[in-house]
């Protein structure tokens, strides 16, 4: 087997390399000064990469010049362009990023011209030493893909394949693959699938970038993350990882290096229903007895379990254990026992202030157990992402909001101010 690597700036990922954290700035990057300001902070965090939106042209040009400005205060950590839909945005970030983020099938509703753009960003990476990162999101496929196989795992690994072999074609392998998805399992099973088939039909490894999509926040983002990331990690599968926290992105990176912490531990047995877990912070508690318990859990190999566990020395209590629980149960899609919230962490594209909305939308819809809620930044990629919601909100820009039921939106141009309300009106009417 043939593993191949990544080599972002001076970060190199890929088997036997340490597994690289990363983040994504939530500043408008034509924002110079806040998106440099929160770069420096990420880098002191220990962020390995740091990703920033690039919707247009004028970020482009930004990004070229918070790199210059990062690199002349001595702080090398990678830039990675986040590019939507534009093929012509992706070959320009190439010229100034560390690797450029893209989806190639949403290049061209053409698929042979999205194969000819790609063939040409390829070229231009090449040339300038750029990575690419091909990011497939469960909800993003596209209806070529979805005729055929679904919105499924095995659409998301089809999907992405033909990209891979295109570029086994075009020998160009400097590229990590990234198929997330908000719902756990499905995450893990694409990951699963694809790693399976890369090693059958082509006969080597590409990188793998893990990450449970649309997190949400709080306890509950950080169990959801370390249970989808934890069982790949667990698996030997995984080479750079991403916590998407709805905070602030500093908060991501000791979740993200507790997670590498825990993945150097040996698995427990997928049989064990006993655990006991001591850690210094509640954080390490979260992460740990999530890395621990929640494979088993999301693969249906145990039903539940019984836990003793110390924080700080402190034993938690039977209450703290209960509710603990039933966040790892729900975020192993095992049992619902409240709203199951989908919220993506906000970037440079996001209008609102989409933490303090989700703090909002939760303290008004805790009532609806068992209801899937999104609460997505902006247009771009929130219909798509939110695939696995039952009801959506998500921000217009000018101060509006589109309500979504399933993938259909049902009210457009909603006032901000009046946006959780008539969210919650909603979701009363229809169940």
């Amino acid at each position: 087997m043939k593993y191949l690597s990544c080599k972002i700036g001076d970060v190199t990922i890929g088997h036997g390399h340490r597994i690289a954290v990363q983040s994504m700035c939530d500043t408008d990057t034509l924002d110079i000064e806040a998106s440099v300001a929160q770069c420096r902070s990420l880098a002191a965090a220990g962020c390995d990469i740091i990703r920033l939106t690039t919707q247009g042209m004028k970020q482009v040009e930004a990004l070229g010049q918070i790199r210059s400005r990062l690199e002349a205060e001595g702080i090398t950590t990678p830039l990675v362009a986040d590019v939507h839909f534009s093929a012509d945005v992706a070959l320009a970030a190439a010229t100034v990023a560390h690797k450029v983020r893209i989806n190639p099938g949403n290049f061209s509703k053409d698929h042979a011209v999205a194969m000819e753009k790609f063939a040409a960003l390829t070229e231009i990476c090449r040339r300038h030493g750029t990575a690419l990162r091909i990011g497939l999101n469960h909800g993003s496929l596209g209806e070529r893909i979805t005729s055929r196989y679904g919105d499924t795992p095995l659409g998301m690994v089809r999907a992405v394949m033909e990209w891979l072999q295109m570029c086994d074609r075009l020998g160009f392998y400097n590229v990590t693959v990234s198929l997330k998805a908000s719902n756990t399992k499905v995450m893990a099973d694409a990951y699963r699938l694809l790693n399976r088939t890369m090693e059958d039909e082509l006969g080597m490894m590409f990188p793998l970038h893990l990450g449970v999509t649309e997190a949400g926040a709080g306890d509950t983002g950080r169990i959801k993350s370390a249970v989808g990331i934890g069982t790949l990690l667990s698996e030997g599968i995984g080479d750079t990882i991403r916590v998407s926290l709805t905070e602030n992105p500093v908060n991501e990176i000791p979740v993200a290096r507790l997670l590498r912490e825990a993945a150097a531990l040996p698995p427990a047995g997928r049989d064990c229903t006993s655990f006991s877990i001591d850690a210094a912070t509640r954080e390490e508690f979260l992460v740990k007895a999530s890395y621990m318990i929640g494979p088993a859990l999301l693969d249906g190999h145990i039903d539940d379990f019984s836990l003793t566990a110390t924080i700080a020395g402190r034993a938690l209590t039977d209450a703290e254990t209960e509710a603990f629980k039933d966040d790892l149960m729900q975020a192993c899609r095992r049992r619902f026992t409240k709203p199951e919230y989908i919220a993506c962490p906000g970037c440079g594209r996001t209008l609102y202030n989409i933490q303090s909305l989700l703090q909002q939308v939760m303290e008004a819809t805790g009532e609806f157990a068992g209801v899937k809620i999104a609460v997505m930044g902006c247009i771009v990629n929130g219909p798509g992402e939110m695939a696995d919601a039952d009801f959506g909100y998500v921000g217009e820009g000018g101060g509006r909001v589109t309500l979504y039921k399933g993938s259909e939106p049902v009210m457009r141009g909603i006032p901000q101010e009046e946006g959780v309300q008539k969210l919650v009106e909603l979701i009363r009417k229809s169940i």
